[in-house]
């Protein structure tokens, strides 16, 4: 069959809705730049207007004519060995969109995806098309999901008030202030406009979404949202950090076995806990500073940027300021806390660090008869609440900035004891942090708990339990946990508990 015809069929085979989610996925707003093959085209520009013009001519016309042009750039495309160009990302998202909301067209090559998957050392589990659907964009269609067309009509009117902020604009007046969102799709290409108009503006990302929730929070709750949904749930879902779908992020373990009983427990614990989380995983045996170094290197790889979150596990002997590596070497806990967070691919992201080791040889001791032998060893403020805000200081968007971010912001540190201290460890299980950490976050999974919310139970789990000295003097004492966190938002655990053995989506 004719190639125009097929590609014909496709399109009238596809939902209004689903042509501007598609429209939505397949312009990313965080796309690597620059790259090879980019040129000077402003992409953010084009996008506005494409769903500027769809929403007020009411119709697809031009959203079809780009959906088409990117098939058409596909089918004659030919992929270059080694060198990453700004085809093939855009080749895999699309991919990934398609198959996401069931669109997929059948003649599309997914011989060429996995050429592309292969320049970017994919592993077989990381060609699952959902890792490479951007979480933020998941986030921000639900989002839209929840609001009907007459909220987001709301929230258009809010945005048309704001004179400083559209001033200028062109895409603004194509729209115009009165829109109808009624006929299908139309809804879903306003709310799509205003948030790439936003983050065009550098107004909203990934983290920062103030300003698109003062926009929901104008509007009419009775006739803005969807049966069941209420705005506070709507805002609540921008206020955690998008980690949807599979895989929930990338997790390190590095762990140091010479010299430190049930090390082997700690790793298996760990891997179970992290597969179940929905993480694809990486062991690092016996660190020392030669193997960190490439460990680096690695993350920084352009595959990385699809991952949602980062966690290291990291598992040694150690003092106040350092950790013991494999080889008897010392590496600072500052440096290391400080290196991994600037890495770019993680960038927006949470990332979290458990550092599990000694941090001193100080015991919080518990003398008496009664111990002897007892041993486990053997707010942000309302927006709703204008009354409160009139008397705040007045913050206007002039005095805010997105742009730049310190390097350890959207990271949390948990440290298995306080500065100083002892950490525990049973003989053939190792470490008790661990241990109870893995525990709780298995117990938790499915129950729409945050990673904070998770360390503050684990902390208060842990100081219940009596550990007991391995020395001669066989001392009882407590241990205390607790974490440093520079998070901008809520880090939920997801929904769903992933098998040991994951489904791999990989093109066949």
């Amino acid at each position: 069959m004719d190639e125009v015809i097929q590609v014909t069929q496709w399109l009238s085979s596809i939902t209004p809705r689903k042509k501007a989610k598609l429209f939505f996925f397949t312009t990313h707003a965080d796309a690597p730049s620059p790259m090879v093959g980019s040129n000077d085209v402003d992409t953010h520009e084009e996008t506005q207007l494409l769903l500027a013009t769809t929403v007020a001519l009411h119709n697809f016309k031009n959203i079809d004519e780009f959906l088409k042009k990117k098939v058409n750039t596909f089918s004659c495309y030919n992929v270059i060995e080694n060198e990453i160009t700004k085809t093939d990302y855009e080749y895999l998202r699309f991919y990934s969109a398609c198959k996401y909301l069931d669109v997929v067209p059948p003649f599309l090559d997914l011989e060429k995806i996995s050429a592309i998957q292969n320049k970017f050392e994919m592993t077989d589990e990381e060609r699952d098309y959902r890792l490479l659907l951007d979480s933020a964009d998941l986030v921000l269609e639900k989002v839209c999901d929840s609001l009907k067309p007459a909220g987001v009509s709301q929230m258009w009117t809010a945005l048309r008030k704001d004179r400083n902020l559209i001033r200028g604009v062109k895409t603004i007046d194509i729209i115009g202030f009165f829109v109808d969102p009624n006929p299908t799709g139309i809804k879903e290409c306003l709310f799509f406009f205003i948030v790439r108009f936003l983050q065009k503006a550098d107004k909203i990302n990934r983290v920062n979404t103030n300003r698109l929730e003062r926009l929901i929070a104008q509007c009419d709750e009775s006739s803005s949202c969807e049966e069941g949904k209420t705005i506070d749930f709507i805002i609540d879902s921008l206020r955690s950090y998008p980690t949807e779908l599979y895989p929930f992020g990338f997790c390190l373990i590095m762990c140091v076995i010479e010299g430190r009983d049930g090390a082997m427990q700690e790793i298996e614990k760990t891997m179970e806990i992290s597969r179940h989380l929905g993480m694809i995983t990486h062991t690092e045996k016996n660190p020392t500073k030669e193997t960190i170094e490439p460990v680096k290197k690695e993350l920084m790889k352009p595959k990385y940027q699809f991952y949602s979150s980062f966690t290291c596990w990291f598992m040694s002997h150690g003092d106040s300021n350092s950790m013991v590596l494999a080889d008897g070497e010392t590496i600072e806990r500052e440096w290391f806390l400080t290196s991994f967070p600037d890495i770019s691919t993680f960038q927006l992201k949470p990332k979290v660090f458990f550092m599990v080791s000694c941090r001193g040889a100080n015991k919080f001791s518990l003398k008496g008869d009664e111990f002897e032998g007892q041993s486990a060893t053997c707010d942000y403020y309302d927006i709703g609440s204008a009354l409160i805000r009139n008397r705040m200081l007045d913050i206007t968007d002039s005095v805010r900035d997105i742009s730049y971010v310190q390097p350890m912001m959207d990271t949390l540190v948990a440290y298995s004891t306080i500065l100083d201290h002892l950490s525990g460890r049973a003989n053939t299980h190792g470490s008790i942090y661990v241990d109870r950490a893995c525990v709780l976050m298995s117990e938790n999974i499915s129950r729409g708990r945050s990673l904070t919310e998770i360390l503050e139970h684990l902390s208060q789990d842990l100081h219940e339990i009596l550990q007991e000295t391995m020395d001669e003097d066989r001392i009882v004492y407590k241990q205390a946990c607790h974490y440093d966190s520079f998070f901008r938002k809520t880090l939920k655990l997801p929904y769903t508990r992933h098998p040991k053995e994951d489904v791999h989506s990989a093109p066949q």
